[in-house]
């Protein structure tokens, strides 16, 4: 037997289990509880806190009055036997706000928006500094720097450069 528990909210869920064959003219035993002391003590029903009988014409209960983030325990066996592992699920309830899930998406935008101004903030450095390296070539190395197919035309560095030759002209004197 498949326990299915859905629609879990901070108090209540709704559980479903197939029919079985063997519960005609008798009930089902929707049994629960928080306390997880109903796995080290083994499959007991009388370890469990919680138990509804349901008339096995029904395949599916309603669960009400549950803890805010809470484990549960629940199996759902025929009659009032022992369940085994089979007929057993564990189950959270979610917290009564969403206030938590709510601070954790903004985290998580929040370390984006970071991340991409950082990786903004090397491009534009590396940028820059690839300009200025090829605009502000030394003067020595003024030469070095024009292209292999020929010079450039009187003045065009200086122009190239802008403030940057006129910066180690003044530094020369």
């Amino acid at each position: 037997m498949v326990v299915t528990v859905y629609n879990i909210s901070s108090t209540s869920a709704r559980v479903t289990w197939p029919a079985s064959p063997a519960c005609l003219d008798t009930f089902y035993s929707v049994m629960y509880d928080p306390n997880w002391n109903s796995l080290i003590m083994g499959y007991k029903r009388k370890s469990f806190k919680h138990e509804e009988r349901i008339p096995v014409s029904q395949t599916a209960t309603y669960l009400g009055n549950l803890l805010p983030q809470t484990a549960y325990f629940l199996c759902v066996t025929c009659q009032a036997a022992d369940p085994v592992r089979e007929q057993c699920q564990v189950f959270s309830t979610p917290s009564e706000s969403s206030e938590g899930h709510d601070r954790a998406g903004w985290e998580v935008a929040v370390g984006v928006w970071l991340t991409c101004c950082l990786l903004l903030l090397v491009i534009a450095g590396v940028l820059l500094w690839g300009c200025l390296h090829n605009m502000c070539s030394l003067p020595g190395r003024a030469a070095e720097s024009r292209p292999r197919w020929g010079a450039y035309p009187s003045g065009t560095l200086e122009r190239r450069a802008g403030w940057c030759a006129q910066t180690w002209t003044h530094r020369r004197r």
